[in-house]
């Protein structure tokens, strides 16, 4: 893809699986996809996906996490194509199911950080590519606060969630256009490891989800 290109850019953290994948493949029939997620393998699978239906996408495998590495993505990102018109974040950590008593030291520890401090510094850094046209996504699937045994993922999604609700809230008049959208329960690997056994049948296929969540922004 070339630095001429008028190609409207969308970026989608945790973009290797789940929605955050769909997203992205959705995403690719009228964008240049930019794709963040830590596995390798699963990026290039993406991507010969994203090929086959004749899209382009740069795969960027990096931890949200980690600070110096988004500010670089960020600053690449402006400078060849000069912001994005689309960020979908998807990036979770999903700890497993435990009773409050229980918490995992270092599940909690990855929960705050991939699920709450990370969006400490991805909001500052995305906020100048989107401007005040783009569109900034983020989904809320977390049961009701105080659900039973969902402590860890339940406390800090809310948190990401109400810190988005107030991005909203602020750039209302002013854009960008922050979304917080509610995706159907889908067959993903998440889901999965809170709801084992479940008839995955009854589920919404990621790639329908995709569609109707990305047609409801217009």
């Amino acid at each position: 893809m070339s630095d001429t290109d008028n190609t409207p850019i969308a970026l989608v953290t945790g973009a290797s699986r789940g929605l955050g994948a769909a997203l992205a493949l959705e995403l690719a029939r009228d964008h240049h996809v930019v794709a963040v997620a830590r596995t390798v393998g699963a990026l290039e699978e993406l991507d010969d996906r994203i090929k086959a239906i004749g899209g382009s996408a740069t795969l960027a495998p990096m931890d949200v996490c980690m600070a110096p590495a988004m500010a670089q993505l960020c600053r690449s990102i402006h400078d060849r194509w000069g912001g994005v018109a689309v960020w979908a974040h998807t990036a979770v950590h999903a700890a497993p199911l435990t009773p409050a008593s229980h918490l995992d030291a270092k599940d909690w520890s990855k929960s705050v950080e991939t699920n709450v401090t990370a969006m400490g510094h991805l909001v500052p850094y995305i906020a100048p590519l989107l401007g005040t046209s783009g569109k900034a996504l983020f989904f809320e699937d977390a049961p009701a606060p105080g659900a039973k045994f969902f402590g860890a993922y339940g406390a800090t999604k809310s948190a990401q969630i109400a810190l988005a609700r107030s991005w909203a809230a602020e750039t209302e008049k002013t854009g960008p256009d922050v979304r917080v959208l509610s995706p159907s329960p889908m067959p993903t690997a998440t889901r999965a490891r809170f709801h084992p056994g479940e008839d995955r049948t009854k589920l919404a296929d990621p790639a329908t989800e995709a569609k109707r969540l990305l047609a409801g922004l217009d």
